[in-house]
């Protein structure tokens, strides 16, 4: 053993190779450090240009959808509200009765409220605005030079107008037609571009995509080949080496290449081989003394073993007969010795007994275990109370009052579901209108499942918000309107989850708000029913 440490330990001098050479240049932390910067720039590079694609195809699909598709659909809208004055003055003025007049009065309408949609939607688009005016000035003209002239005259002749007004009149409202044509001529135009912009951006959001998606896997394959030149390779050396060592082969050096990292572990490696065979041959020596000292350990535990059945047996029937002799004492001389023997005996008749429950309480608690806990039957109607107690104080603060009609029996743990009624009834005392909060708790069968509600008269919640309320630290009101973290709700459907049943705001109450959720029903009554 002596001579394979003086082996072991005997100078070498590692060399290293033009290879390793370059691969210390760098540290590893270095490597890593460069290799983690380039993929956080691709990232913010590649989430820039998604962005800005993204931007770009939002702006074209805005324009498409919300702007030029509606103006389209108004200007139709426009046209046939012109085409129905038109009709009801013709029909006017042929028939001469007042009922034939009802689609001009409602073209005017309907035309001033087109109208002033499509300025709305025309905004910021000069030749769509240029085409609305031309057709309202024309419409005016048509009106203004025909249409109400004709009226009138009707009106006072109380006879049909003639067939040179009529011709006069459809000449007015061609021209109202042709600018109501090249307004949405224009139009078609427009969407016809802005449906070729959303294209484009379509097209430049898939190649962008695309090209991220090869940069990425690129810069993902050129970073995991240069590491693994670079760290991964020389680690590997490194271990399989060091797993020699461990194997048993102290003698054999662990040579030092890689990075510097790497090299200093590979030197740390060989400082602790060398330790390891220094302390080699103390090590049997200490193994010797455990030995001894193991048996006698063991030797000292088998004695404990045997004092503790002793203790949990054979002086059980010792201290009996001990204590029984005692009180056998005492029944047969107390009285016929003098005072102070009476005592000892009262004194030794006393110590058995206590030793006595002494050991059995040992033994007693040697035997105890871990008990399983699970949830239990509890009352509903229990579980509310024990809420309105934990709320007193806001109840009687808020003039509140609690309503609750006969509540069943569930499976569940006590403090979970008393968090749930009380976070429920909380939440309708917070957020209560001007009249003071009333609150009904209810529940009904529902198959396998109690379904309970919890309504009040308060502020009540808009349907639009029925899942979002339900999501943790998510807030439909300023903290300085209402207190609160916004994790009540949350955690009342994490408890129900848990439980088993699943919890909702009823969306079809118009007054107040309303909360139902599930739990459910009780094995035992599951077979009844069935």
């Amino acid at each position: 053993m002596t001579q394979a440490v003086d082996e072991a330990l005997a100078p070498e001098t590692p060399t290293l190779t033009a290879r390793d050479h370059a691969a210390t240049r760098w540290p590893l932390s270095r490597i890593i450090n460069v290799s983690v910067g380039v993929l956080a720039l691709f990232s913010v590079a590649a989430i820039t240009v998604g962005i800005l694609a993204l931007t770009n195809l939002a702006d074209a699909r805005q324009q498409v959808v919300h702007r030029i598709d509606p103006a389209i659909q108004h200007s139709l809208r426009l046209e046939s509200a012109l085409v129905n004055q038109e009709t009801g003055v013709r029909g006017y003025a042929l028939g001469a009765q007042q009922d034939l007049l009802a689609p001009y009065t409602e073209g005017v309408a309907a035309a001033a409220d087109a109208t002033t949609r499509l300025e709305g939607y025309l905004a910021g688009i000069p030749a769509g605005e240029a085409d609305l005016r031309d057709v309202t000035d024309r419409a005016k003209n048509w009106r203004v030079s025909y249409a109400q002239p004709a009226i009138a005259t009707v009106d006072t002749t109380g006879r049909p107008a003639g067939s040179e007004n009529l011709n006069a009149g459809k000449a007015f409202f061609d021209e109202v037609r042709g600018a109501v044509a090249v307004l949405q001529a224009d139009l078609d135009g427009a969407r016809t571009r802005a449906t070729a912009t959303l294209d484009r951006s379509a097209t430049t959001l898939n190649v962008a995509c695309v090209g991220i998606a090869i940069g990425f896997v690129l810069i993902v394959l050129a970073l995991a080949i240069g590491l693994r030149r670079a760290a991964i390779r020389p680690v590997s050396r490194l271990a399989a080496e060091v797993r020699a060592v461990a194997d048993g082969d102290f003698r054999h050096r662990v040579e030092h290449s890689g990075p510097r990292e790497v090299r200093e572990l590979g030197a740390d490696v060989n400082l602790m081989r060398e330790r390891i065979l220094q302390e080699l041959s103390a090590l049997q020596t200490t193994h010797a003394e455990l030995d001894a000292r193991t048996q006698d350990l063991e030797r000292s535990n088998t004695e404990l073993e045997q004092f503790a059945y002793v203790a949990s047996h054979d002086l059980q029937e010792p201290l009996r007969k001990v204590a029984s002799f005692c009180q056998l004492l005492q029944r047969r001389y107390q009285g016929k010795l003098d005072e102070r023997a009476d005592q000892y005996i009262a004194f030794a008749v006393d110590g058995a007994k206590r030793m006595q429950v002494l050991i059995n309480d040992l033994l007693a608690f040697s035997r105890v275990g871990r008990i399983a806990r699970r949830s239990d039957e509890v009352s509903c109607s229990d579980l509310l109370e024990q809420a309105k107690t934990n709320l007193a104080e806001a109840i009687e603060w808020s003039g509140a009052t609690v309503e609750a009609g006969e509540l069943p029996v569930v499976k569940a743990e006590v403090p979970l579901l008393t968090t749930v009624f009380q976070n429920l009834v909380g939440n309708a005392i917070k957020f209560r209108g001007e009249a003071p909060p009333h609150v009904v708790v209810s529940a009904e069968r529902d198959g396998e499942f109690w379904q309970f509600s919890v309504s009040d008269n308060g502020i009540g919640i808009q349907p639009e918000y029925a899942e979002r309320i339900f999501v943790i630290f998510q807030r439909l009101h300023g903290k300085g309107d209402y207190p609160g973290t916004g994790i009540g709700l949350a955690m009342c459907r994490k408890i129900v989850e848990y439980h088993g049943g699943r919890i909702w705001l009823d969306t079809e109450v118009t007054s107040g708000s309303r909360f139902c959720f599930t739990l459910p029903v009780l094995t035992e009554e599951t077979d009844t029913d069935d």
